[in-house]
């Protein structure tokens, strides 16, 4: 199983740590759909009890990304075509309506922090970086909406779907599509453009789930077992 693990008996948060340790291997793609994640082997490799272990398998579970199955246990979970289609097209609504929130209330230093995660996501070339960097560009614009639950939904839609966006990414041209539409969604940010910015960000997020499923049924590659922004 490929995990970093952490010495946690000292710790008084050990089901967050394990928790994101397990989320973060996950999203990146180092534990495989359909792998089964023993709670007694987790609880060696960080050297604590089963209690943390099993507390952040129920949150994961809670989160969408793992699940219970009978006879086998909790294994890493898998997502239909169907299933991707349909938080796709969850963020266009979400996150178009995040983004017109935000625009009005922007600051000069939010624009320069947006500017400087698109700057460094169009200079990442490594794969594993693509989410993080993607992430950190659309959230320093979402962050001037003030909506943090709204953050905390678009946060675990994207967990659900990061492993197979890096996916799409290799395999097309995504990168500098993506550096194009970020680049529009920065400049509409820019000019308080709240409708034209709603606009660019639907239709970036629904492109990059199109190019997505159509990768998926041409290469028929099993959903959950690409690694993918």
């Amino acid at each position: 199983m490929k995990l970093e693990s952490v010495d946690i008996r000292q710790t008084a948060s050990a089901t967050d740590l394990v928790f994101e340790a397990l989320r973060k291997a996950i999203i990146e793609g180092e534990l495989a759909e359909g792998e089964h994640l023993r709670q007694d082997h987790i609880a060696q490799m960080f050297n604590t009890s089963r209690i943390p272990v099993r507390e952040a398998l129920q949150r994961l579970e809670q989160d969408g990304l793992v699940t219970t199955q009978r006879y086998k246990g909790t294994v890493v979970a898998a997502l239909s075509t169907v299933e991707i289609e349909e938080i796709f097209e969850f963020r266009a609504l979400l996150e178009s309506e995040m983004i017109r929130l935000a625009v009005p209330h922007l600051t000069d230093e939010q624009l320069s922090a947006a500017r400087s995660n698109l700057e460094t996501f169009a200079a990442t070339s490594d794969p594993g970086g693509w989410g993080e960097a993607n992430r950190n560009f659309h959230y320093s614009l979402y962050e001037a909406a003030d909506r943090p639950y709204h953050l905390q939904i678009i946060r675990s839609s994207l967990d659900r779907v990061d492993r197979y966006l890096r996916a799409q990414l290799t395999l097309t041209d995504g990168v500098e599509r993506a550096n194009r539409e970020h680049l529009a969604i920065f400049e509409a940010c820019e000019r308080g453009n709240a409708d034209e910015a709603a606009d660019l960000t639907r239709a970036h997020i629904l492109d990059a789930g199109r190019s997505l499923l159509a990768i998926l049924e041409q290469r028929r590659i099993p959903t959950g077992s690409a690694s993918a922004p």
